[in-house]
């Protein structure tokens, strides 16, 4: 019977859990034994009691459950544990199974340490984008609830407010709303934007995205030249330097008569492209919101600051990271779900069966049996001092 251990994340400011009641208790009824960390879940409400309930067993002892773990279900790639004095890459089991979200240019040498400890480490941001891994996509389910807790943000920032109003003193006239990105997250603020009464313009590098744009009732700006931008998996490429700054300078027009200017622009594995140029936020009027959601990644905005709420030329710039972790009950039931799935992928009926060949599995799993299996993450770990 493997057992399945969910640590608390050692992330400052982390709220979010790998796993909740009703996910422990599938996993038991499967086969598997479950050990909770104590207090893993508290930042999402979620208490030791009710995962006892649950079936599973809470410790206090890091080290001893780390050792015990079969399998491993985390958020953040593997961190130093202050707890255990020790880096989690380190504390894995030899062989063990790890599934987390991993990034793995940002994180080479955790990488290349998983692979040293011949652990099968299965990354949440690998998982290809194809019809079979949609209930995994983690990647997905975050940016869902950050579009939507996105515009809550800037609502509450902004000095104006979001719907027409008619009254007897006059007519308040509605919002005007740029999303940059029309993903996950940029759909979901769309939205949301929407449901509070705003007016919403879309700018994507992907003529495909126009139309689930206009179904949610927002304005596409079209790019000349904006082709074949999406790669296989689904999101954006990274385009060149000239492609950037005409994006940059169509959008720049529609964002100086915005309120409200959300980014939410990612490329896998690279900076984040800069969208909203200092010059543009000058422009802003005074009193407007920029909520970048690519702060983790650099930011979208070039006067973002991670981590921080700013006000820069009379325009208030949130660079809040996290934001899922900020609707911690939700973010962490619908990630928990997804590395449910993930687990009952990896072991159907509770029983070990690993197809490396399977699409999945090829996409999402970067180690095994001692080697970094994809070759761009192993060519970078070779240039930064061996594998």
């Amino acid at each position: 019977m493997p057992t399945v251990f969910i640590p608390k994340e050692v992330v400052p400011g982390e709220t979010r859990v790998a796993a909740t009641p009703e996910t422990v208790k599938r996993m038991v009824k499967t086969g598997f034994k479950v050990i909770v960390e104590s207090g893993a879940g508290a930042g999402s409400y979620i208490s030791d009691d009710a995962f006892r309930e649950a079936g599973a067993d809470v410790s206090a002892d890091t080290g001893a459950s780390w050792g015990a773990a079969d399998v491993v279900l985390k958020l953040h790639p593997p961190r130093f544990n202050e707890a255990a004095k020790a880096f989690e890459a380190d504390m894995f089991k030899e062989g063990a199974v790890g599934v987390s979200f991993l990034y793995p240019y940002q994180n080479l040498d955790t990488v290349k340490q998983l692979a040293k400890k011949k652990v099968t480490a299965f990354a949440m941001d690998l998982i290809p984008r194809i019809t079979r891994a949609q209930s995994m996509d983690a990647l997905s389910s975050q940016a869902n609830i950050a579009g939507y807790k996105a515009v809550l943000m800037a609502a509450e920032a902004l000095p104006r407010i979001f719907p027409l109003l008619m009254t007897a003193a006059g007519t308040i006239k509605p919002a005007k709303v740029v999303i940059m990105g029309a993903g996950v997250a940029g759909l979901q603020a769309i939205a949301t934007a929407k449901r509070l009464g705003a007016i919403v313009e879309v700018s994507d590098i992907r003529p495909a995205v126009k139309e689930q744009v206009q179904s949610l009732g927002a304005k596409f700006i079209e790019i000349e030249g904006a082709e074949n931008m999406e790669t296989e998996g689904g999101y954006a490429k990274e385009v060149s330097a000239e492609f950037l700054k005409k994006q940059q300078d169509l959008v720049r027009q529609h964002m100086a008569e915005a309120d409200v200017v959300i980014t939410t622009a990612l490329v896998p594995g690279k900076k984040a492209p800069i969208l909203v140029t200092a010059e543009t936020v000058k422009a802003m009027r005074d009193g407007s919101v920029i909520v970048d959601l690519a702060t983790e990644q650099g930011g979208n905005c070039e006067l973002s600051e991670p981590g921080k709420t700013v006000v820069k030329e009379g325009v208030t710039i949130i660079g809040t990271q996290n934001i899922p972790g900020t609707v911690a009950f939700h973010a962490s039931d619908v990630y928990a779900k997804n590395i449910l799935y993930v687990i009952n992928h990896l072991f159907p009926k509770g029983e070990a069966k690993l197809d490396l060949e399977d699409e999945i599995n090829k996409g999402a799993i970067l180690t095994h049996a001692g080697e970094i299996r994809d070759p761009q993450v192993a060519a970078k770990a070779q240039e930064n001092g061996g594998s």
